[in-house]
């Protein structure tokens, strides 16, 4: 009873709390739209010759559309997972795991084969 809305008909204080919801979403989708369009996306890491002998190895079994890059380190944590560092190159193999989780993405990594996020990958 002591707050401000405590003495509004009922209808009309679903109606404030209705418009308010609506009012926030709005700030919301626009605060997610400037993250988006102001988070620089990652750089390109250069590679050491070691890698370069990887990547040219995985364009010849995958084709270059196939090479992702690791945009931050990945620690595995479940079986099958890998654990990768940022700048690391991969191919991808299927963009799904076995269970339809089009989140986590089967890789190889030249040599090991297993599953990563996919939000920590970006098209090399």
């Amino acid at each position: 009873s002591q707050m401000p809305h405590g003495h509004m008909p009922l209808p009309s204080f679903w109606k404030m709390v209705e418009d308010t919801l609506q009012q926030s979403g709005a700030q919301l989708r626009t605060f997610c739209q400037t993250f988006e369009t102001v988070t620089p996306s990652p750089v390109t890491q250069p590679l050491n010759p070691a890698e370069e002998r990887k990547v040219l190895s995985l364009v010849s079994k995958h084709g270059p559309d196939k090479l992702y890059q690791v945009t931050s380190n990945i620690s595995g944590s479940k079986d099958l997972d890998l654990t990768l560092q940022r700048g690391q190159i991969v191919a991808l193999l299927q963009s799904m795991d076995t269970k339809g989780n089009t989140s986590r993405w089967l890789v190889d990594a030249g040599g090991p084969r297993g599953f990563v996020p996919a939000g920590k990958l970006q098209p090399y």
